[in-house]
């Protein structure tokens, strides 16, 4: 009489590693791009803290804080925010009519080429977000 051998054989052992590289091909990259649209929750964070500070300043101030401000008055002005995926800069000169600023992408965040600088501009009290779509900013 024959005996069975149980257990399983090398065609059915590769068709299951066949299924799993197949559903890790499809999901990295998916999770990959939800991380990268989370983290940029932090630039929007940062750029809107700094509109605040921008805003506080203005009113004490004749002027919004700008690249060429004194050192002085950006120590009074605080330190920018910080950020493990973003460098946020004052990215316009000191005026008495708005202000832009700059979050640029860093690190593993900088492969986010679509929205890799961020940029939060105010002239006359209209803001303008850039770039314009929706998807950098949500």
């Amino acid at each position: 009489m024959m005996r069975r051998i149980r257990g399983f054989t090398l065609i059915e052992l590769m068709v299951v590693l066949a299924i799993a590289a197949i559903l890790a091909a499809i999901a990295v990259p998916a999770f990959t791009g939800q991380m990268r649209k989370s983290r940029r929750a932090d630039a929007a964070r940062g750029l809107s803290e700094l509109q605040l500070r921008e805003e506080r300043w203005r009113a004490s101030h004749a002027n919004y804080v700008g690249t060429d401000t004194s050192a002085a008055n950006l120590t009074l002005f605080g330190a920018l925010p910080t950020s493990d995926y973003y460098t946020f800069a004052l990215d316009s000169v000191e005026s008495g009519t708005g202000f832009t600023v700059k979050a640029t992408a860093k690190g593993v965040q900088a492969r986010d080429t679509a929205c890799a600088t961020m940029r939060l501009q105010v002239a006359a009290g209209a803001v303008t977000k850039t770039p314009t779509t929706d998807r950098c900013w949500n």
